[in-house]
């Protein structure tokens, strides 16, 4: 029996990395995309396809395009698609914020995550898996992060829509809303002072893995959870 598909926007690196490894290893072929520059190396499992695409999630046409390459490629729609692309800006007050910023994180965060939720939408096969990921700050505010966080919130909308438009065709749709995770994106512009501020966040007084959350991700887009739908399920080490 051939392997189910997945398909990992945003997987080249941290959380979306770890992602396909864990579906590779439990058992689907995956593909990922990335926007500049593929990963060097691989330490996928035996037996597992692995293909990585350049998209600008931002071009829907580019987004269209690699569901056609991947059911080209692997001979079927994806079972499973983890919505991750994104970026982050530099943070600052609302009254402060960088207007052309706020447009680039609303252009990636929110046009981009629609463009990939509408073609995930038409193209995952019936019963298959929709898994996006936002971040607990939208519900655990934090100063400098309000525009960010509100990208994230318009996304988590989406996905919550999306389950009631897709229960007919047996499709779950869920996010996973990360807190502080140790990646190259959550290090940038961080000294290890700040660093350690975000672990603080938590009770346990440190940040999260991308494996930690690459579990979720696969857990979610497993049979094992074949009862949660609509929901945000929140991997942050106890930051409540």
């Amino acid at each position: 029996m051939a392997n189910k598909v997945a398909l990992v926007f945003g997987g080249s690196r941290g959380i979306g990395a770890a992602a396909v490894k864990k579906l590779a290893e439990q058992g689907f072929d995956v593909a990922f995309t990335y926007v500049a520059n593929p990963p060097a190396g691989s330490d996928m499992p035996s037996g597992a396809k692995v293909s990585g695409y350049q998209v600008d999630i931002t071009d829907p046409s580019q987004v269209a395009g690699v569901f056609a390459a991947v059911k080209s490629d692997f001979g079927a729609n994806p079972d499973c698609i983890v919505a991750n692309a994104g970026i982050n800006v530099p943070p600052g007050p609302v009254s402060d914020f960088d207007n052309d910023n706020f447009r680039k994180l609303v252009e990636v965060n929110l046009v981009g995550a629609f463009n990939v939720l509408q073609h995930a939408a038409r193209n995952v096969r019936d019963g298959g898996t929709i898994v996006g990921v936002t971040t607990t700050l939208v519900r655990f505010a934090a100063p400098g992060l309000g525009p960010y966080s509100a990208t994230k919130a318009a996304f988590e909308c989406l996905l919550r829509s999306m389950q009631k438009e897709l229960a007919g065709r047996g499709i779950r749709v869920n996010g996973v809303a990360p807190g502080p995770v140790d990646t190259d994106l959550f290090r940038s512009g961080k000294d290890e002072a700040a660093v350690q501020r975000s672990a603080a966040m938590s009770p346990f007084n440190r940040v999260g893995k991308p494996e930690e959350v690459a579990e979720v991700i696969a857990f979610l887009a497993s049979p094992k959870s074949s009862w949660i739908a609509g929901q945000i399920v929140q991997p942050n080490g106890g930051l409540v």
